[in-house]
C-alpha cells in the first residue's frame, strides 16, 4: 500500500535473544580473584545474560585454573598486562589489593578498556585526577564500586527524597545524619575457591595516603578511606552536592565525627566500629515535618536491599510509610548497570568523575583534623 507505515513489535523473548546474541554481549576480563573478586563480582558477571567473562588474570596458577573451570572462562593470565593483550576483552573489572588497584586501572584505561574498580578509586587526589583524566581522554566508562548507589532501597529513597524536595510536602531539610559503626560485613560467606599457593606479585603500587599524612596516621587514613568513603559517597549522592567541612574529631580509634554544611542545614558523619554480629549503618534526613531513614544491610548479604522508612508528622496526623523492595542485591545491580551503561552509551551513576569529589572531601577532612 502506497505510503502506509507498518510496525513490527518484538516479543520479550526476541528482545532478550537480540541483547544476548554473541555480537551484542560485552566481553569482560576480571583482574583479581580473591573472596570479593569471586563472590561479589565474578559470580554476578558470569550469570548476566548480556555479557560474557572471557578472561581472568590472577597470580595464583592453580586458583585461576579452578575458577576458570567453575565459571567456564576460556582464557586465564598471570597478570593484567597479559590480559590487556587479549583482543576480545572490552571491559575490565579490577578487584585487587588497594595499593595495586590504581596502577592496574590506569593501564586498563590507557588500553582503551571500560573499567570498574572497587572503591576507593585512589588514595590521593592526584592519583584520582590521573585516572579520571585518562578515562576522559580514552572516551571510556570508568566506574567506582560504590554498589550502595545501585541498591534498590537507596534508589527508592533517592526518588522519594527528590519528590519531597520538589513538592515541599514535609517542609525543608533541617538536618542529615550518616552513621556507620560496621559489624560483620561478610556474613560468614563461603563458596569461593581457596588454594594454598603463595606468590609474590611485582605489580606497581601507589601510596596508600597523601605524603602530608604523618607516617603514624597513614594506615588509619587508609582504613577510613576504604570503609567510610561509602558513606561520604552516599551522603553526596542523596543530598545532591558536595558540602563544606565545619568540624572533625578523628582522635578516637573507633569513633570519628565530622560535621558538614549543606547551605541551610548541617549534616554529620559518625564513623566507627564495635563488636557486633550485625550491621549498624543508617542514613537519615530530617525535614520540618518528617524523616527519611535508610537502613543499609551488610554488603555481602545477598538479595536484601536497604530498608526504607518515611515518617510524616503534621498536626494530628502522623504516619509511617515503609515501601517494600524486591529481593535484590546491590552488587548484582551494580554489575548489571556496568554492562548496560556500556551497551547504551550511558553515563554511570558512580563514575570516577563523580567519585573524585569523595577523595577531595576526605582530604579536606583530614587536613582539618591534622591542623586543628
Amino acid at each position: 500500500m502506497g505510503n502506509s507505515l507498518s510496525f513490527y513489535c518484538l516479543s520479550k523473548a526476541e528482545i532478550l535473544e537480540t541483547m544476548t546474541s554473541e555480537s551484542n554481549m560485552v566481553k569482560i576480563g576480571i583482574v583479581g580473584a580473591g573472596l570479593m573478586g569471586q563472590l561479589a563480582h565474578l559470580a554476578n558477571y558470569a550469570t548476566i545474560p548480556n555479557c560474557r567473562v572471557v578472561a581472568l588474570a590472577d597470580p595464583k596458577p592453580k586458583r585461576r585454573q579452578l575458577i576458570a573451570q567453575r565459571y567456564n572462562i576460556p582464557r586465564t593470565y598471570a597478570n593484567h598486562y597479559q590480559l590487556l593483550q587479549d583482543p576480545e576483552v572490552e571491559a575490565v573489572v579490577v578487584v585487587t589489593q588497594r595499593a595495586k588497584m590504581g596502577p592496574i586501572a590506569l593501564d586498563c584505561l590507557r588500553a582503551g578498556k571500560h573499567v570498574l574498580t572497587e572503591k576507593p578509586m585512589a588514595a590521593t587526589l592526584e592519583q584520582a585526577k590521573l585516572l579520571v583524566t585518562e578515562a576522559h581522554k580514552q572516551g571510556v566508562n570508568y566506574v567506582i564500586g560504590y554498589m550502595k548507589r545501585h541498591d534498590e532501597g537507596v534508589q527508592l529513597g533517592k526518588e522519594l527524597l527528590n519528590n519531597l524536595l520538589e513538592n515541599q510536602s514535609l517542609g525543608s531539610i533541617i538536618y542529615a545524619r550518616f552513621h556507620c559503626f560496621m559489624g560483620e560485613f561478610y556474613c560468614n560467606v563461603d563458596g569461593h575457591i581457596i588454594t594454598d599457593e603463595t606468590v609474590t606479585s611485582n605489580s606497581e603500587e601507589w601510596a596508600i595516603a597523601p605524603e602530608w599524612i604523618p607516617e603514624a596516621k597513614k594506615s588509619d587514613y587508609a582504613w577510613f578511606l576504604n570503609v567510610y568513603s561509602h558513606n561520604i559517597n552516599l551522603l553526596r549522592y542523596l543530598l545532591g552536592q558536595t558540602p563544606s567541612v565545619d568540624y572533625v574529631r578523628f582522635h578516637p580509634q573507633y569513633g570519628k565525627v565530622a560535621v558538614f554544611t549543606f547551605g541551610d542545614y548541617s549534616a554529620v558523619l559518625e564513623a566507627g566500629q564495635f563488636a557486633y554480629r550485625g550491621w549498624d549503618e543508617v542514613s537519615e534526613i530530617y525535614f520540618t515535618n518528617g524523616r527519611l531513614r535508610l537502613e543499609s544491610p551488610p554488603g555481602m548479604l545477598k538479595n536484601v536491599p536497604t530498608r526504607v522508612e518515611l515518617y510524616k508528622g503534621q498536626g494530628d496526623i502522623h504516619e509511617v510509610y515503609r515501601p517494600q523492595c524486591h529481593w535484590t542485591w546491590a552488587f548484582r545491580r551494580q554489575a548489571e548497570a556496568f554492562i548496560e551503561d556500556i551497551q547504551q552509551g550511558r553515563e554511570p551513576i558512580a563514575s570516577g568523575a563523580d567519585a573524585i569529589e569523595d577523595i577531595r572531601l576526605i582530604e579536606q577532612m583530614w587536613q582539618m583534623f591534622l591542623t586543628a
